[in-house]
């Protein structure tokens, strides 16, 4: 039988050192692998390279690395809701690439898929193209883009089983089934691990070929990014 739990989040993060690059699912606050963020607090790597689509708050997600500079560099598509972000990006403590939301979904896809690089139009003629191989398709510009290399993809699934298959909740679908086979492990962690053969295969939205290690999280947040309610009359 297969079977790639691990017991804890401290197992699930084996091998993990400073320098790596890592991909984080998750939009916004939703779908983001908290308990594998808080592990990378614990355990104090640093110099890190960060694909994600966006840097987290202040004191939350991916936040909680920039806030102990274990940070070197940011990919990303957003990251408008970060005061420690902005302050180490302009004192220059960070480096930051900024790629269109769905470059950087196509190249974490396209890593998935064991493609090198892709052909796309998105950032022709602007900056985003500088240095990049273009090319001309029936009459019509592509930028060429480079599928990421990183050395572990951190994501969060609603259910899944020993065997590693996921099944994604809602909008916490995201970014996070795109990089699931796209680094050389990924980390699974899920509120619920279910027995195998539980989940129906209809509903499984990875197949858990792209799952290396899972694990059931604990204590999640979900926290709303920005919560706006109606004023009392």
């Amino acid at each position: 039988m297969i079977n790639k739990k691990v017991n804890n989040v401290n197992i699930a993060l084996q091998g993990v050192k400073d320098g790596m690059t890592f991909m984080l699912g998750g939009f916004g606050l939703s779908g983001i692998p908290e308990n594998a963020i808080a592990e990378l607090v614990k355990l104090g790597v640093k110099d890190l390279t960060c694909i994600s689509n966006n840097a987290g708050v202040d004191d939350f997600g991916l936040g909680l690395l920039l806030q102990k500079h274990q940070i070197k560099k940011m990919i990303s598509s957003y990251v408008g809701e970060n005061d420690e972000f902005e302050r180490q990006i302009l004192s220059g403590e960070l480096d930051v690439e900024l790629i269109p939301q769905g470059t950087l979904a196509e190249r974490c896809r396209a890593a998935q898929a064991g493609f090198p690089a892709f052909y796309t139009p998105a950032g022709y003629g602007t900056e985003v193209a500088e240095g990049k191989e273009t090319r001309e398709f029936d009459g019509k510009m592509y930028v060429l883009e480079q599928a990421f290399k990183a050395d572990f993809a951190f994501v969060k699934a609603w259910k899944g089983d020993p065997a590693g298959n996921l099944i994604f909740k809602g909008t916490a679908r995201n970014f996070n089934p795109v990089m699931c086979g796209a680094a050389k492990i990924t980390v699974a962690e899920v509120e619920e691990l279910v027995p195998l053969g539980s989940l129906d295969p209809n509903q499984i939205h990875i197949p858990g070929i792209f799952v290396q290690r899972i694990f059931q999280g604990e204590h999640y947040e979900k926290r709303i990014e920005q919560r706006t309610v109606r004023a009392r009359n």
